[in-house]
This record gives structure tokens, sequence and C-alpha cells, in this order.
């Protein structure tokens, strides 16, 4: 691994901003990634010893090694891992539209009764002592980012059932929505309080292969509004709103651009649009993060890789507004090495 990473880099979350905002021509590639699975995360640890002495049951120290890690890796931010959490174990047992037991078919809200007794999260409960540990000690020239978990609607109705509700049951689904939305909100004011915190990143797939999963009229009028509402804290605190939606959203892109004002958008797969297609369709309106095909990722060889991250960078990089990383997120079975090289290319480039 002595070939990897020669090029040291530095942490510098405001060189990042500007690329993001397409302010300047970037000095260096920077890097962004939503997250990385545990397993890849503790190998890369253990391969480099990574703070590898620390207790990592200790949330201060999870965070210690995540900062090492992160500045090991070239990232200028770290991940910080609060979020709502949205019970999935509530059994519905007056369910009236559920047609499967399956559960990403059918959610624990199913009707008025449902909704009434479902254990809405409180964010007033929630542990923030992570954001306050990193308001102290996370580097000058690093920010950390939160996700905000906004397409949890679909675990708490199902799929399937939402496209009966959206026609049968119209209000309950408006009153999910907007519930979702208020404890969203709340959570975002919470932690764009924090100024170490540089992103919020909201996260909910609303596609497939060819088009979204609702029509893009229902996906405008309900869904919409609730990255409105996060978008709109990040920008009045200063922060980056970004948005993970996998799937083909060519049919809202634009409202998610001009109503919604993402700074960026994250989840490319080339049998979709490739992100190079992507930055030529809206390069000059928003950032566009990732695009290394996952299948192409998982598969290819050092030779094959390093050419498509310099095709990509050739590309996406120009005026800004491109940040390396993955079609989706490092999973545990990313092969380490190929993780490495597409960042070891980036460090290269310029």
């Amino acid at each position: 691994m002595s070939k990897f990473f020669n090029r040291k880099i530095e942490p510098d979350f405001k060189g990042f901003k500007d690329c993001i905002l397409r302010k300047t021509q970037p000095m260096r590639v920077f890097f962004a990634e939503m997250f990385l699975d545990s397993g890849i995360r503790d190998k890369i640890i253990e391969r480099f010893c990574i703070n590898c002495n620390l207790d990592r049951n200790d949330p201060v120290n999870y965070y210690r090694a995540e900062i090492a890690l992160q500045k090991f890796l070239g990232y200028d931010m770290v991940r910080c891992c609060i979020t709502p959490v949205f019970p999935d174990n509530v059994s519905s047992k007056t369910a009236s539209f559920g047609i499967s037991e399956d559960a990403v078919a059918s959610g624990p809200i199913q009707n008025w009764k449902d909704f009434e007794l479902y254990p809405w999260p409180e964010i007033s409960s929630l542990d923030f002592s992570p954001l306050d540990w990193l308001e102290k000690e996370l580097p000058q020239n690093m920010k950390c980012y939160v996700t905000a978990p906004v397409g949890i609607y679909k675990m708490l109705l199902g799929y399937e059932d939402m496209l009966y509700m959206m026609y049968d049951s119209p209000d309950l689904m408006k009153a999910v929505l907007e519930k979702v939305n208020a404890i969203h909100a709340d959570f975002a004011r919470t932690v764009c309080g924090y100024s170490c915190v540089g992103v919020l990143w909201g996260s909910d797939d609303m596609g497939f292969k060819s088009q979204t999963f609702f029509p893009p009229d229902y996906i405008r009028e309900t869904i919409l509004p609730v990255h409105q509402t996060q978008a709109r804290i990040a920008h009045e605190s200063g922060k980056l709103y970004f948005l993970h939606a996998c799937g083909n959203l060519s049919e809202v892109m634009d409202d998610l651009i001009d109503a919604v004002k993402i700074d960026a958008k994250h989840s490319f797969e080339d049998a979709i649009v490739p992100v190079t297609e992507m930055k030529r369709r809206y390069g000059d309106k928003i950032a566009l993060l990732g695009g290394i095909d996952m299948d192409f990722l998982c598969r290819a060889n050092e030779t094959d890789l390093r050419k498509k991250v310099r095709n990509v960078l050739d590309i996406c990089l120009p005026n800004g507004g491109y940040c390396l990383g993955s079609g989706n997120s490092i999973a545990d079975y990313v092969p380490m090495n190929n993780f490495l090289i597409m960042l070891d290319e980036g460090r290269n480039y310029l």
C-alpha cells in the first residue's frame, strides 16, 4: 500500500464549500461519500493502524478515530451519526390497506388509529453530546455533516400501500408527510445551530431505473416540500443541503434545483444517467457528488478504474461543482483496494 497516498492533502472545508458552490476552479480534487460501512471502515483503520489503540466502545474515541480516518483518506468532513429514530417494529393491528407482510411493502401506519398510536420521535430526547464534543474538538479546517432520513415516510407507510393510499386515503398520507416534515424541521434547526456542522444531508430514494416511484406532480406537491423545509433551514444557518436520492429523477430535477434549492445531488448509476451526462445537463446549477458506478467500482481492475476516474474528472471537475466518490456509498462488498485506488487517482489528478 506504500504506492498509494504518496501525495499528502490537508482538510479544507472552505475549499470544499467553494467547490460545491462553483465559486472557483478547485486547486485539488475534493471527495464526498455519504458513508463507509463499518466493515470496510474497520479494515482500513486496522490496516493502517489509524488510532487503532483507542477503545471503540467509547463514543468520544469513535469520533477521534473518525477524524483521523477521514483526514487520512482525504475528506474534509466527518459524519455525525445523530438522527431521528422512527421505530419499525410497530405492528398495525387495524390495517385496512396492508396487502403484504413484507416490511418494505407495508408499514406500521395504515390508518388514522395507527397514526395516533405511533411512537413519534421527540427531537428533545436525542443525545446531542457527540455534536457538543465535535463543536469543541473538530479541527478548524474540518466540518461534520448530519444525515436526515427524510424518506422514512416510505418505511412508515410501505411502498405498495402508499400507491393505494395516495388515492384512497390522501389525507392520511399527507398527515404522515407533514408529521415527518415537522420532526425533521425540529431536527434541522437543532443541528444547524452548531457551528461545526457544515452540511445537512437529506436522503430519500424517489425512483428506480426508468422513472420516479410516484407521479411527478404528486412528488412536487407532497414530498418535495419536506426537502424544501430542510434546505431552507440549512441555508438560513449558512449550511449546505445535499440530497441523496436513487433512481431516475429526470422529471423532477428542475424542481429539486429551482424550488427545493439543493446544493448538490448524490447517487448516480451509469445504467440510469452517468454523472458525466448529469454534469452536462445540470453542472452550471448544482454540484454533483460521486458517480463512479458501484458495479464498475467493484469489478474493475486498477488500470481501468484509474482511467475511469480520470475521465470523470476531465468532464466533471472544470469550473468546480464536482466531488469524487462512489455512485452510492462504500458498502462492505466494495473491494477496499479499489476504494483506495479511486481516492489515490483523485489525489494525483491535479
